[in-house]
């Protein structure tokens, strides 16, 4: 079973899918057609992509293998924040802090889009401000005020520090020491957005086809993608497919995919909860992460649910029991919980790259064909950005696009086959240490 297969299984109970009715089916590609840009994926990337584009004047076609918003883009645990997956220095230490302050700006502006884009398109995506980063022992409260510390003085971001005296003011729970309010960041329905702007991208000219994936990429000044039944040709390409991405590109670059690891992520959804009840355990309503290297996050739900992610899985086997399992991890934040039902349970795959930082660049000799990926699980709001500056690239203002290009990445060690055993192997140690 591929992964495609394996993901569309995982992702069977989804609260998303089951409280986001789809308005509208796109048709399956069955004929050869032509475009400016040929978009291969419809999460939140290549939708954005395809917007942008579309705004500009370019005529586009969007290659979906399965739904729009059917990969990670439409099943995740609904946080939009700010920031990259990798730590501030990562990226400091790559580029110079003129640069990192530059990407920082972006990220900003990341979150800054689904506001704007939500109100532009008339998509109700839920929008919740607000978000808690917590720590779970002193040391990692230290580590955590230090680093708030660190980008107020130099990015001139600010939070709001709560200590441990402070704290139950904002999270019922017995777990946490101190932590953060970022109140520019927040939490929404990620499907009900990504459908909103599929439809978006339609009503300015996009021509969207689903269930049509691409077989076969022939390169060159003009770019041939085929599917089962229809083909495009088109001048420039943008591969967004997420974890998929490897099995298109693997001729053209063959280390693209050694640079990033399918990741299985698992999330699940409470049954109803009573409004007072629910709002007693995060009175902000704000979407909590902790800071472990293995973390857990939660956040409310619109219709008065908990909804709460957090076991992850480095091999493609499906875990069993995964309602059960996920309740016990809702326990040891909220004890008093116990009794308190999952409606919802369901997973799939993220992209992965070593330092976490994403991944984008052009492939071939033509430069014509652009990726993205390994967003590594912090790709809600930065996916729409990522969108935003490949169509800036593509229209002839790259200097967005290579400021995240010039971060470089390293393959996962081990080779094809022995990668994942190492990636399982340097995971245990990180457990071990967010238990100090």
């Amino acid at each position: 079973m591929n992964l495609l297969s394996i993901d569309r299984e995982l992702a069977r109970n989804s609260y998303y899918a089951a409280t986001a009715p789809r308005l509208e089916s796109f048709p399956s590609l069955n004929e050869a057609v032509t475009a400016d840009v040929a978009i291969v994926g419809g999460g939140l990337a290549g939708l954005s992509a395809a917007i942008e584009l579309a705004e500009r004047g370019l005529q586009v076609v969007l290659l979906e293998a399965n739904q729009t918003g059917g990969g990670a883009s439409g099943r995740n645990g609904g946080q939009a924040l700010a920031g990259l997956a990798c730590d501030q220095g990562e990226i400091e230490a790559q580029l110079g802090l003129a640069e990192a302050k530059r990407i920082w700006a972006m990220s900003l502006e990341a979150v800054q889009m689904i506001r704007q884009r939500s109100a532009q398109f008339g998509i109700d995506c839920e929008w919740q401000s607000g978000y808690l980063s917590l720590a779970t022992s002193a040391r990692k409260a230290r580590e955590l005020q230090a680093g708030a510390e660190a980008m107020s003085r130099h990015y001139g971001f600010e939070q709001r520090w709560i200590d441990g005296k402070e704290l139950p003011d904002w999270i019922a729970s017995p777990r946490f020491a101190a932590g953060l309010f970022d109140a520019e960041s927040g939490h929404l329905h990620p499907l009900k957005y990504c459908l909103g702007l599929s439809l978006a991208a339609k009503a300015l000219g996009v021509r969207i086809y689903e269930h049509s994936a691409v077989t076969r990429l022939e390169q060159g000044q003009t770019v041939r993608l085929d599917t089962a039944l229809g083909s495009v040709k088109a001048k420039q390409v943008l591969l967004a497919g997420n974890v998929y991405l490897q099995e298109i590109a693997a001729d053209l670059a063959p280390s693209l995919s050694q640079r990033i690891m399918p990741v299985g992520t698992y999330i699940a959804c409470t049954e109803h909860l009573d409004a007072q009840r629910l709002k007693a355990l995060i009175p902000s309503r704000a979407a909590v992460c902790d800071t472990n290297f293995v973390l857990d996050y939660f956040r409310p739900t619109a219709d008065q649910r908990l909804l709460y992610g957090g076991r992850v899985s480095y091999s493609t086997a499906s875990p069993r029991d995964l309602k059960q399992s996920m309740q016990q991890r809702l326990l040891t934040t909220f004890p008093q919980l116990q009794g308190v039902k999952m409606d919802y349970a369901w997973g799939g795959f993220v992209d992965i790259s070593m330092n976490r930082a994403p991944d984008f660049g052009r492939l071939g000799p033509n430069a014509n064909v652009y990726y993205l990926q390994g967003f590594s699980g912090h790709g809600l709001a930065l996916t729409g950005l990522a969108g935003r500056v490949v169509a800036e690239a593509m229209v002839g203002d790259a200097g967005r696009f290579d400021s995240f290009a010039r971060l470089r990445h390293r393959p996962f060690p081990g080779g094809k086959l022995m990668r994942m055993p190492a990636l399982v192997l340097g995971m245990a140690y990180y457990r071990l240490k967010d238990m100090f």
